[in-house]
């Protein structure tokens, strides 16, 4: 194996040992030791699963996952233990992954604006491969990253239609290749190849073919101007959720059906691609407890036209010493459990973070049972730029993350990577490393986003 990721770096629980399983014992835990700090629970074996899913959906593209999107330890960890690559925003993002040992050519810094200083880190850690799509971003890198000539890639925006997503604003357009690519030549930068990103909103087959074409006919002005174009980054926009899982399978096959038209099998060409979703989003599950709550009045009628009231809570990922914990209840054989109570009529609910932060607004018009200082909030589907690689705002601690994987996952893992399992391992139970097909987490449906699915 690579020596990223050993046992040590995560809970080893057995199969049918579900996330929430998991995550009730450390409630439980919590409430004796009154600590009311919230946290994430993560199912590794749930990104192992991902990884040989998307390997098998797309044999000819590499990931390479971008770590602005979950910077913690045990997903870097597991990512470079199976081979993936990571796409680096900034210099934090590139010294994140390299602490744990991951080498420069497994890393693409792949802003398209790039601070001077970010860029001279790279350079003095051995980071080539980059990106450009103007002529200011082109004269930075080759003033301060002279090792960049050899690895470039051009940014293009090859979805130019009026109904593009507004913050796909980076990339030059088809018109403006050659001009770069010529102004590359003059400043003897060495351009390798294309990149574009579509985003999850964007990527519907007639769009993704109108790119992978475009990135084509920048292949061939590249060529003509005497470039060795041999790498091809399609960005990311895949989905991540339980029930989006058809929709990958749709993308993933008009991919492969574009791919193959324009740049085929033997052509020489290099396909990567930045799945971030994709990995992490339905592998994290968040905790945080209610810290103070306040009721007020609505200001619009019910839908009988009369007045009803409602209540503003304040959610604080912070511990307080003073918030109760949910009663806790005896069951046969001694074994605690939280108390859940029958569903109780719900109230429309407004949900705030850490009071002073300047973006403690989470979600409005929830229609949530009534709650009491001390509850707790479940919610899925976390694992997508939730966790960020530096200290957030005000300086305050990033929320635990317990990392989990069932001990099938751990030896999915291991033969992935080609190592001999112990003799009384039972090769024939290990389900083969592209075939995967256990189920560790319990799904919960979250209709809207940041819906709790669960009060403990």
């Amino acid at each position: 194996m690579n020596g990223y990721l050993d046992e040590s770096n995560f809970m080893m629980v057995e199969e049918g040992f579900t996330t929430r399983d998991l995550l009730e014992n450390l409630l439980v835990e919590l409430c004796q030791e009154s600590d009311q700090q919230a946290f994430f629970v993560a199912d590794l074996g749930d990104i192992v699963k991902k990884h040989l899913h998307f390997l098998k959906a797309l044999p000819c593209v590499k990931p390479y996952f971008p770590v602005k999107c979950n910077g913690s330890e045990g997903v870097i960890r597991l990512l470079a233990e199976l081979g993936a690559g990571f796409a680096c925003t900034n210099k934090a993002e590139i010294a994140r992954v390299q602490s744990i040992g991951v080498p420069a050519d497994k890393i693409f810094y792949s802003s398209p604006c790039k601070q001077v200083a970010h860029i001279k880190y790279a350079a003095s850690h051995g980071v080539q491969l980059m990106t450009f799509d103007n002529e200011v971003e082109l004269s930075k890198v080759a003033r301060s990253h002279p090792h960049a000539r050899q690895v470039m890639l051009l940014g293009i925006a090859a979805d130019s239609s009026p109904s593009a997503h507004p913050s796909m604003t980076f990339g030059t357009t088809l018109e403006s290749c050659r001009h770069l690519l010529e102004t590359a030549k003059e400043q003897a930068v060495e351009v390798v190849g294309i990149s574009f990103h579509l985003g999850s909103r964007s990527l519907e087959p007639q769009t993704f073919a109108q790119s992978v074409a475009a990135a084509q006919l920048a292949f061939e002005m590249g060529a003509e101007l005497g470039y060795r174009m041999h790498v091809l980054d399609i960005g990311g926009g895949f989905p991540g959720t339980e029930d989006t899982r058809a929709r990958f399978e749709e993308m993933a096959a008009m991919i492969n059906s574009a791919l193959d038209l324009y740049f085929p099998d033997g052509c020489g060409v290099e396909i990567i691609a930045r799945p971030g979703r994709y990995y992490v989003t339905s592998a994290f599950t968040f905790a945080a407890s209610v810290t103070a709550m306040e009721e007020v009045p609505t200001e619009q009628p019910g839908s009988d036209g009369r007045w009803d009231s409602g209540m503003s809570l304040s959610v604080c990922p912070s511990p307080s010493e003073t918030s109760p914990c949910s009663p806790l209840e005896e069951e046969p054989g001694s074994k605690r459990s939280l108390v859940r109570c029958p569903e109780p009529p719900s109230l429309s609910t407004s949900l705030r973070g850490p009071p002073g932060h300047p973006e403690d607004r989470i979600a409005d018009g929830l229609d949530l049972p009534q709650l009491q200082v001390g509850d707790w909030l479940i919610f899925e589907d976390m694992g997508a730029y939730t966790i960020a690689t530096s200290a957030p705002p005000g300086g305050g601690p990033q929320p635990h993350v317990t990392y989990a994987m069932s001990r099938l996952a751990w030896k999915t893992v291991q033969l992935f990577q080609g190592k001999p399992l112990p003799m009384e391992d039972d090769r024939e139970g290990v389900c083969a490393p592209l075939s995967c097909g256990w189920e560790m987490a319990e799904t919960l449906c979250v209709p809207p986003v940041f819906a709790p699915a669960g009060i403990i």
